[in-house]
């Protein structure tokens, strides 16, 4: 962004991805109260929060008829107004912002559903590189029962409803998470994703989480 040349930017961008239900926005919240502990302004970012058009995601998404594409450019549009009035000034500001989710899912989805990588990396572009990048990775049958704990249901597209992968939801989901995972890992290995076990109890996730943050921010003071 041309605009940032003669800015500084003084806080510090950590994004935690991974599925849904595999535990991030409890980790992000755990993470707040501790980092705001230690003396730290912190701010919360995720997908779909953007004033001008987080509402727009939720009613298009409501119409199954929208091609991949037009649901990617949604995403996109979402994340650049949240890029520009609430990441920047807050990493301008000094704050350590913290990112439910990045572009990296928007890519993996847009991959999975057919989208060339080399389309969505040229429509990311112009993201900020971040910090620090955490994965969270939850086996697809036991990230199912926590769905179903969290939400009751299975979501149409975190399930590949949408791509026509099988009649059975269940089994939609699971092949779904699956492809997903599979481009996680190509994802990690070219953009430096730190793996962790979502498997684990949630407060050894936590633990590991508090530890490397913590580390990499005192390095800074």
């Amino acid at each position: 962004m041309p605009y940032l040349r003669d800015s500084k930017i003084t806080g510090r961008l950590i994004v935690i991805e991974g599925p849904d239900a595999s535990g991030r926005s409890t980790q992000i919240e755990q993470l707040t109260t501790r980092l705001e502990a230690d003396g730290f302004a912190v701010l919360n970012t995720g997908l779909k929060r953007s004033a001008l058009i987080g509402t727009g995601i939720l009613e298009a998404k409501r119409n199954v008829t929208l091609g991949k594409r037009t649901i990617a450019l949604f995403y996109a549009a979402d994340f650049a107004d949240q890029l520009e009035h609430k990441i920047i000034p807050a990493l301008q500001s000094g704050y350590v912002v913290l990112a439910d989710r990045y572009i990296y899912t928007l890519m993996a989805r847009n991959t999975v559903r057919g989208i060339r990588r080399m389309w969505s990396s040229n429509l990311y572009s112009f993201a900020l590189v971040p910090d620090l990048v955490f994965y969270l990775g939850v086996d697809p049958f036991k990230l199912v029962h926590r769905v179903f704990e969290k939400h009751q249901q299975l979501d149409y597209y975190e399930s590949g409803s949408d791509m026509g992968l099988s009649d059975d939801m269940f089994e939609s989901f699971i092949m779904y998470q699956r492809k997903m995972a599979r481009e996680f890992e190509a994802i990690k290995k070219k953009y430096g994703l730190i793996a962790i076990d979502g498997n684990l109890p949630y407060e050894e996730v936590s633990r590991i989480l508090e530890d490397r943050i913590s580390q990499y921010l005192e390095q800074d003071r």
